[in-house]
C-alpha cells in the first residue's frame, strides 16, 4: 500500500508538472501557429486596470456565478447533474446548453485558482467533478437533459434535436477539462472529458447525416483540438477533421453557418455566437494541420466581418432576429431565417444592436488563434477592441450583474419591446450563458497578455504585472511591467531575469497609436515604427535593462462608411483602446439624442470611480439642436434656430448602466 500511495505521489507530480507546461490555449507543438501562450499563472497583474478587474473577479465575479449556478431556486444548472447522477429527484429545467453553462462556471473558478491557489476553490471543484462523473453514462455520454429523460421514458434518443445542444456541451466540458488539469494536475475531469470525447468517436463513425449536422454552436471543435493538444492522441485530432469536412454536407441553415460546407462559404450571415465558435475551431484545426482551405475560408470570413459587420466597440451580431441577407434556401419561394445574428454589410443598427456578450467573447477566441498561427498584430489589436468595450460591457463594474445584449443607443423613447431590454441582471432568467462566459473570460486575461515564440517573446496587450516564463529554448525569464493604461500609453518593462543568448521582444504598436516611441534604456530606438505591427527589438538583454513605450492616446473622432446608414453623418468618439459614449447620468439636462459635436472638439481627461471603479472620463462641449418634441412625427422641416451650446461629459462604453437606469448614446450627430 505504501508503494502504491508513493507511486500515486510521483504519478500526480508528473501529471502537476506536465500540466504548467501549457497555458490556455496549447500550441506549444501546434506545427502551424507561429506563437504559443505562456503558462497559466506566469503573469500576475500587480495594479491599474486589469488588476482592479482581477480582484473584482475574484471577490465578486467568482463567488456570484458560483452561487448562482448551486442555487437550485434560481438555477437548475448544477441540480440537474445531481438528478442525473441519481443524488437527487425531478425534472430538467433550464435550457438545454445548461450544462455548458455550469462546465465555463467551473473553468471560471480553475482559471481564478490558477492565479490564487485558494485552496477552497480547489475543494469546490472537487466537489462538482464527483457529481458530473456520476452523472456520465458507462459509454460516456453526458447531456443531463436526456439522461434524465431516459430514466424515466426508457429511451435512449441522441443528437436527435436539431436544436439541441448536446455537442456545444460537450465541447465546454472539454475546454474547462483541460484549464482544470493544467492549472490542478488533477486528472478528474480530464478522465470525464476523454470518455465523453471517445463517445463522440464512437458516434460519428455510426451517426446518420442528419444527426451529424445536429451541433449548433460549435464549441466542441475547439474542445476536440485542446484534448488532442493535451493528450496527443491522434484519434482526436482526426475526430476535429471529419467533423470540419462533414459540415454542410447535408442540408443546413445560414442560421447555423452550415448551409453550405465551410470551405465554400463566402459571407457571414448566422448567429454571431455559432459562427465565431466556428470560425475559432476551424483555426485550431489549421495549426494542426496546415489545411489551407481551411486559413483562407478563415481570412475571407475575418475581412467580411471586421471590414463590413462588426461594430465599433467589437461587437458581433446586428440582428434580433431577421432574414438569411443569402435570401432564399436551397428550396424555391423560401426565405431562411435567423437569430441573433451577422447582417448584411454595413447593416449595423445601434438601438437594436444585439451584439450578444458570448458572440463577442468569441470573437476574441477567433483573433486569439489568428494571433497564434501569423502573428500579425491586427488581431491583437481586434482581441483588445473587444475586451475593453463590448466583453467588459457585458458585466458590471461590482462584478455581480449582467447585460446579455450590448447595444450602442439605449433610449426611453424606443418604440419596440425587445428581449433583452432594461438594466443589467443578477441573473437573466431567458439565457444565462453570458455570465459564465464573461468571468472565465477575465480571469484568464493574463494568459494573452504575452506569447513567446522561437524569436523570443511577443507584447500583446499592455497593463502592469510581473511575468516570469520561459522562452521556447527553454531560458527562464521574468520582467516588471509598470504602466496606467488604458488611461495612459507610458509603458514601462523592466528586466529582472534574461537569457543568456540574444533573443527578440516583440512590441505591439496598436493600430490607433500614431507617432509612437520606444526607448531601450533611455535611448530612442531608431528602427521603424509602424502602427498596427509588432516592432521587433533584438538584443542581448541584461537584467536591470529597461523599454519604455510611449502611445500617444490623442481623442479621436471616429467615422463610419457611409454605406452604414445608420450611423452616417455621426462621429463615435475614442481614445486610446476605449470607446466612449454619452450617459444621461452625467447628461441629465439635456436630451442625448438632441445632441450634436463638431469633428474639431476639444476634450479634457478627468478621473472619477464608478462603482469603486477608477475611469477616466472625457469632458467637452456639444450642441443642442431643436429640442422641440417628436411627439407622433415622422417628419418636420428643418429648424432655422441657432444651436446652443452645452457641456458634456462622456464614459468609457464598458462603464454605461453602472448607477442605476439610463439613456446612452455612442455614435453622436456631427454639428453643423
Amino acid at each position: 500500500m505504501k508503494q502504491i500511495g508513493v507511486l500515486y505521489l510521483l504519478i500526480l507530480s508528473v501529471n502537476h508538472s506536465q500540466a504548467q507546461n501549457k497555458g490556455l490555449v496549447n500550441t506549444s507543438k501546434s506545427p502551424n501557429a507561429r506563437l504559443q501562450s505562456i503558462d497559466f499563472g506566469d503573469v500576475t497583474w500587480t495594479s491599474g486596470f486589469w488588476a482592479d478587474r482581477f480582484s473584482v473577479c475574484r471577490s465578486s465575479m467568482v463567488p456570484t456565478l458560483w452561487k448562482n449556478y448551486t442555487d437550485a431556486n434560481l438555477s437548475h444548472s448544477f441540480k440537474n447533474f445531481e438528478i442525473a447522477a441519481g443524488l437527487d429527484n425531478g425534472a430538467f429545467k433550464g435550457p438545454s446548453f445548461h450544462d455548458g453553462d455550469f462546465y465555463k462556471t467551473l473553468e471560471a473558478v480553475a482559471s481564478m485558482y490558477a492565479s490564487t491557489k485558494d485552496r477552497k476553490l480547489d475543494e469546490l471543484m472537487d466537489y462538482a467533478i464527483e457529481v458530473i462523473g456520476k452523472a456520465q453514462k458507462p459509454d460516456g455520454y453526458i447531456y443531463t437533459k436526456a439522461i434524465i429523460q431516459q430514466k424515466k421514458t426508457g429511451e435512449q434518443k441522441m443528437f436527435d434535436d436539431k436544436l439541441s445542444f448536446e455537442a456545444y456541451n460537450f465541447g465546454h466540458l472539454m475546454t474547462a477539462a483541460c484549464v482544470h488539469y493544467r492549472v490542478t494536475g488533477k486528472t478528474s475531469l480530464l478522465n470525464i472529458a476523454k470518455k465523453a470525447t471517445d463517445f463522440l468517436i464512437e458516434f460519428y463513425n455510426n451517426a446518420s447525416p442528419e444527426q451529424a449536422r445536429n451541433a449548433i454552436c460549435p464549441s466542441h471543435y475547439m474542445g476536440i483540438i485542446e484534448m488532442y493538444r493535451t493528450t496527443s492522441e491522434p484519434k482526436y485530432l482526426a475526430l476535429a477533421k471529419r467533423l470540419i469536412n462533414i459540415r454542410g454536407l447535408s442540408e443546413g441553415t445560414d442560421d447555423n453557418s452550415d448551409r453550405v460546407p465551410f470551405r465554400q462559404m463566402k459571407k457571414v450571415v448566422g448567429h454571431a455566437v455559432r459562427a465565431n465558435y466556428l470560425f475559432a475551431g476551424a483555426a485550431d484545426i489549421f495549426a494542426e494541420t496546415g489545411d489551407s482551405t481551411l486559413l483562407s475560408t478563415l481570412d475571407l470570413m475575418w475581412d467580411d466581418v471586421i471590414n463590413h459587420k462588426m461594430y465599433i466597440t467589437g461587437g458581433c451580431g446586428a440582428l434580433y432576429d431577421g432574414v438569411s441577407p443569402e435570401g432564399t434556401s436551397y428550396k424555391p419561394d423560401t426565405v431562411q431565417k435567423v437569430h441573433q445574428s451577422y447582417g448584411k454589410s454595413y447593416q449595423l443598427p445601434n438601438h437594436s444592436a444585439h451584439n450578444e456578450t458570448c458572440a463577442n467573447i468569441g470573437n476574441l477566441l477567433w483573433n486569439w488563434r489568428m494571433l497564434q498561427i501569423t502573428g500579425e498584430a491586427k488581431y491583437a489589436d481586434v482581441m483588445e477592441l473587444a475586451l475593453y468595450n463590448s466583453i467588459l460591457s457585458g458585466i458590471s463594474l461590482d462584478g455581480d450583474k449582467f447585460f446579455y445584449t450590448n447595444p450602442l443607443s439605449a433610449s426611453d423613447d424606443y418604440p419596440y419591446q425587445l428581449r433583452w431590454m432594461g438594466g443589467r441582471q443578477k441573473y437573466i432568467s431567458k439565457s444565462n450563458c453570458c455570465p459564465p462566459n464573461t468571468v472565465r473570460t477575465i480571469a484568464q486575461i493574463n494568459t494573452y497578455a504575452y506569447s513567446v515564440s522561437d524569436k523570443g517573446l511577443w507584447l500583446n496587450l499592455y497593463g502592469a504585472n510581473t511575468l516570469s516564463t520561459s522562452l521556447k529554448d527553454g531560458s527562464k525569464i521574468s520582467l516588471v511591467q509598470t504602466t496606467n493604461y488604458p488611461w495612459d500609453g507610458n509603458i514601462s518593462i523592466e528586466w529582472k531575469e534574461v537569457a543568456k543568448n540574444p533573443f527578440s521582444v516583440f512590441v505591439r504598436i496598436p493600430e490607433w497609436s500614431k507617432g509612437a516611441i520606444i526607448k531601450i534604456n533611455g535611448k530612442l530606438f531608431a528602427g521603424k515604427i509602424e502602427t498596427g505591427n509588432y516592432v521587433e527589438l533584438n538584443r542581448k538583454w541584461s537584467a536591470s535593462d529597461k523599454i519604455e513605450i510611449v502611445l500617444p492616446m490623442t481623442v479621436k473622432m471616429i467615422e463610419a462608411n457611409p454605406l452604414a446608414e445608420e450611423i452616417r453623418n455621426q462621429v463615435a468618439v475614442k481614445r486610446g483602446p476605449i470607446v466612449y459614449c454619452l450617459e444621461s447620468v452625467d447628461n441629465a439636462n439635456v436630451k442625448l439624442n438632441t445632441l450634436s459635436i463638431s469633428p474639431k472638439s476639444k476634450w479634457k481627461t478627468s478621473s472619477m470611480t464608478i462603482e469603486n471603479s477608477p475611469i477616466t472620463a472625457l469632458d467637452g462641449e456639444a450642441k443642442i439642436v431643436d429640442a422641440s418634441t417628436w411627439s407622433n412625427k415622422l417628419y418636420r422641416e428643418v429648424t432655422e434656430q441657432t444651436p446652443v451650446s452645452t457641456k458634456v461629459r462622456l464614459i468609457p462604453y464598458y462603464a454605461w448602466s453602472n448607477r442605476g437606469h439610463s439613456e446612452m448614446e455612442v455614435w453622436i450627430p456631427i454639428s453643423r
